[in-house]
């Protein structure tokens, strides 16, 4: 968590130097692992759980990679788990713009957990993905 506090948008930002792409890419990615950990971790139940750490973690992620649908994954899942319907519905919305906008379709994995927080009780999505 404290490394991912020194994040700051996109490494080399939006339009980096053609040496700085293979490092951009591969430092975006261990953000979106390091976000993705401490988002899942922050979010399940227990003691650790703090579902504002894991809202840090999604959006220090999404800052960094704003089509990230593992992020959007676990940010449905931190709404879902705070009773968010209305920042679930925004989560769902969003990565569905992202995508209209890439010209692709939602991965199986997010439709079927959108389907799954949309339909089914707060239980069942602690046992999703």
């Amino acid at each position: 968590e404290r490394a991912l506090s020194l994040v700051r948008g996109r490494p080399f930002g939006g339009a980096p130097l053609p040496w700085a792409e293979p490092y951009q890419q591969e430092m975006t990615t261990r953000i979106i692992d390091v976000a993705h950990t401490v988002a899942t971790y922050r979010t399940a139940p227990g003691p650790h759980q703090d579902l504002s750490a894991a809202r840090r973690a999604v959006a220090t992620g999404l800052d960094a990679d704003h089509a990230s649908e593992l992020l959007y994954r676990d940010w449905c899942r931190l709404e879902h788990a705070a009773g968010n319907r209305q920042g679930l519905h925004t989560a769902i919305t969003r990565i569905q713009q992202i995508n209209q906008e890439l010209d692709c379709s939602l991965e199986p994995e997010t439709e079927q957990l959108i389907n799954q927080l949309l339909n089914n009780t707060h239980s069942s999505a602690s046992k999703t993905l």
